[in-house]
């Protein structure tokens, strides 16, 4: 008979390690699986690149810089004597022409001047006339007397006093006649001061500001008062900020251009005059002032306006380019013009720099890289190239590519983000910890 031997309740089975291990190796085994095939699927030919066609396009290297506009041609017309304004004949935005009337001060006191002056004048002369009939006096007496004395006819103390009364009579009549002089210099500078007191205008141009009001009372014996403000607007004068990492990229000569705020993007074309050589401090940055002009024939450019200015440093039309991501830059010397024996595109053109740019080197500068092209056979190759102009976001092809090459710009992680250019796909390394 056999002994049966009842289980303990707290006594496990010998299936169930072996079921729980199965149920946790599917998993695993799935996840190494899936990056089995995911590694076969990246090591392809092409495996997980971004490709960017060559194309044609007008590629520019620039030193931005922030600016405001002035007039180039401006005066503050002021007064250049005292009084009340009586009367402001324009306003702001009115034109004028040199020479219109623009504003009148009190001629009262200038008036009174004036008229004293011319008085004192008419009263010299009238003396003047005096003078002169008593040198001719003195003149026929002392010729008597010399008749005379030629004659024994009379003493010689008479010929001596004939003669002193002439010469005192002349030096009388030089004198009178400095005086005359000095009170028509006094005259001429009151009636500049009295046509002082009508302010009229220096230059044709716009007035853009009036500082002055009707009824004050300008006090030119403390400081010069201005009145208003005119300009020129047709001409316009772009006022840059450089710092000082950019202004040694700066030439006279070189291409510049601008845009405003709501301005729709459109660009005002000049060339760059100036860069003064002494620096402001702003925020312990320094900066350096670069001048242009720009035409304004419409005057749609006012005063004072915020200007996005770019400095044309390089730049090459209808160029070849790539992006920046898929060029690889070799270090070393720059490379001078392409040899005939150098491959490529027989169209690719070499980098331009702006006209007036001030250099006489114009030989375009290139500079030796690498990128990555898709082959016909579809397989990724590495290709020397050569590279011109170049900005932040693309590089122009001088040699090396064609129009329509695809090159590698970028890559792919396994979850499907974009990874740095040039690198080697991501792949995740090994299965997930249990």
């Amino acid at each position: 008979m056999n002994t049966i031997i009842p289980r303990s309740g707290n006594t496990p089975t010998r299936r169930w390690p072996r079921r729980a291990l199965i149920t946790l190796l599917i998993p695993v085994l799935a996840i190494v699986g899936w990056q089995a095939q995911s590694r076969l699927k990246n090591d392809g030919p092409v495996g997980n690149y971004l490709f960017t066609a060559v194309q044609r396009a007008d590629i520019e290297d620039v030193v931005t810089a922030t600016g405001t506009l002035q007039p180039r041609e401006y005066v503050d017309v002021g007064a250049q004597v005292s009084g009340q304004i009586q009367k402001i004949h324009v306003k702001v935005g009115s034109q004028v022409q040199a020479g219109d009337l623009l504003a009148e001060i009190d001629s009262t006191v200038y008036l009174s001047r004036v008229d004293a002056s011319r008085a004192q004048l008419r009263n010299q002369r009238a003396q003047l006339k005096d003078r002169e009939a008593q040198l001719e006096l003195a003149q026929i007496q002392f010729r008597r007397q010399k008749a005379l004395m030629a004659e024994d006819a009379t003493a010689k103390e008479s010929l001596q006093t004939a003669e002193a009364t002439l010469k005192s009579a002349a030096a009388t009549l030089e004198s009178l006649r400095a005086q005359i002089e000095q009170t028509e210099s006094t005259l001429r500078g009151d009636e500049a001061n009295l046509q002082y007191t009508r302010v009229l205008s220096p230059m044709a141009g716009t007035v853009v500001s009036i500082t002055a009001r009707q009824g004050q009372t300008l006090n030119t014996n403390q400081q010069a008062p201005i009145i208003l403000r005119i300009a020129d607007l047709s001409v316009m004068t772009v006022y840059t900020q450089v710092s000082e990492a950019d202004v040694g990229r700066l030439n006279p000569g070189m291409q510049a251009y601008f845009t405003t705020l709501g301005g729709q993007n459109k660009r005002w074309y000049g060339t760059l005059n100036q860069i003064e050589p002494t620096p402001t401090t702003t925020n312990n940055v320094v900066l350096y002032n670069a001048l242009f002009d720009v035409p304004n024939p419409n005057e749609r450019l006012m005063t004072d306006m915020t200007a996005q200015v770019f400095f044309v440093v390089a730049q090459a039309k209808d160029a070849l380019q790539i992006p920046m991501g898929a060029v690889q830059q070799k270090r070393g010397p720059r490379a001078g013009n392409r040899s005939n024996g150098q491959t490529g595109s027989a169209d690719a053109r070499p980098s331009q720099r702006p006209s007036g740019s001030g250099s006489s080197d114009d030989a375009p500068r290139t500079r030796q890289a690498t990128v990555k092209v898709l082959e016909a056979n579809g397989k990724v190759a590495e290709r020397a190239i050569e590279i011109g102009v170049t900005n932040r976001i693309a590089a122009q092809v001088v040699s090396g590519l064609a129009e329509g090459d695809k090159v590698v710009s970028g890559v792919t992680n396994t979850e499907g983000q974009q990874g740095n250019g040039g690198g080697a796909p991501r792949r995740m390394m090994g299965g997930p910890r249990l």
